[in-house]
């Protein structure tokens, strides 16, 4: 069987572990901690970069610092991770979905202005398979009704808007290194920001409401509990898994864009036939080889063309349910707008295989199951 995802894994991984069970600081902010949070910075430009212990608490810190209140309303994309929500929902906040665009799945930034109300204070843009959304429109919305952005990057993480690192442009960036990611700690996340007034209530924050991040750097002699807070940091062995990865980042990302390469140019024949839709990237945008999708004429489609991979020996697999579809998503959130594009187009999408690990002859074998699909052929 040809697995959808597998852990990358570059070799350096336990080396790098054991050093960090040598440095005899295991818990949070140790020496691969500190080195994952500058590689970020230096990066992607980033003034602070906070490693948490998944893109989840990274998107719940963000809300925190935003002040959400109950009542409070952020409109995001419902074509999204539960974690999206969640974050803010837990804060008391409702939820507005808004609609997408077909070609990238991203939030439709047209449809963001008429869901604002009086009690809108944030704009969650969803970056969906390291795409980015369109951020100039989005942060001029921002702009002129004074809300904050908070850019779920978590697949986007060393993808670009018109070269500018996703997670850096709004008020606070979450990247996800969760081991379907790519660059993985198993689990995993980190938050972004720029402006020098979120560090220290951030680190207060990640912190366990404590002032210890200004201890350990020397600026009191004793630190205390000062706000709310929680535990929010990794643990530096699993800091030390992802430095591994950083370390190599750039043949990670030559690699998977061989994949997403070699898939797109394979199945070409069947798009130009009207079989699939291939994945589409707007000029503003510098993908990272995140994901590969395609999409088929509908639901029933997908179905029967998972179960025909599945019996090849291949594992594909589709993603989100439309979460205001959801249970949760109904008691906490509502959709502004029609809802055109977000089911329909979350219906025909499925995802192929796609990791460091994966050999290219495994590559070429799965796109030729696909163009071999009967369906594909009459």
């Amino acid at each position: 069987m040809i697995d959808f995802n597998r852990p990358p894994f570059v070799g350096k991984e336990l080396d790098y572990i054991k050093e960090a069970i040598d440095y005899g600081k295991l818990c949070g902010d140790g020496e691969f901690t500190k080195r994952c949070s500058a590689w970020m910075r230096e990066k992607f430009q980033a003034k602070h970069v906070l490693l948490t212990t998944s893109c989840t608490h990274a998107l719940e810190m963000a809300a925190y610092l935003c002040d959400l209140q109950p009542g409070d309303e952020v409109i995001m994309p419902s074509y999204t991770f539960v974690s999206t929500a969640d974050a803010f929902v837990l804060r008391g906040a409702k939820i507005v979905f808004v609609d997408i665009h077909p070609e990238t799945m991203n939030i439709d930034e047209t449809k963001i202005e008429d869901a604002i109300t009086e009690k809108t204070r944030v704009i969650a843009p969803v970056h969906y398979a390291g795409v980015s959304c369109a951020m100039d429109e989005i942060m001029a919305i921002a702009k002129k009704y004074n809300l904050k952005v908070v850019e779920d990057a978590a697949q986007g993480v060393n993808a670009y808007y018109k070269g500018k690192a996703l997670g850096t442009i709004g008020d606070f960036g979450c990247y996800s290194f969760h081991e379907t990611k790519n660059y993985s700690m198993g689990e995993g996340g980190a938050l972004v920001f720029q402006k020098d007034e979120y560090q220290e209530p951030a680190e207060i924050l990640r912190e366990k409401g404590t002032d210890r991040s200004k201890f350990f750097r020397g600026q009191v002699d004793k630190y205390t509990w000062v706000n709310y807070g929680s535990s929010y940091l990794p643990s530096d062995m699993n800091a030390a898994y992802l430095w591994a990865e950083l370390e190599m980042a750039e043949e990670i990302d030559k690699k998977r864009h061989a994949i997403y390469d070699y898939y797109d140019a394979a199945l070409k024949p069947l798009a130009q036939a009207g079989y699939i839709e291939q994945p589409v990237v707007p000029d503003y945008a510098k993908h990272n080889a995140h994901m590969y999708f395609i999409k088929v004429k509908d639901l029933e489609t997908r179905t029967a063309l998972l179960k025909y991979l599945r019996e090849k020996g291949v594992l594909s697999v589709f993603h989100y349910i439309p979460l205001h579809s959801a249970a949760a998503g109904k008691k906490f959130g509502r959709f502004s707008g029609e809802d055109v594009y977000t089911t329909r187009e979350s219906e025909r999408l499925m995802r192929l295989p796609m990791f460091y690990n994966l050999e290219m002859k495994d590559a070429a074998y799965v796109a030729q199951c696909i163009l071999d699909y009967p369906a594909f052929n009459r």
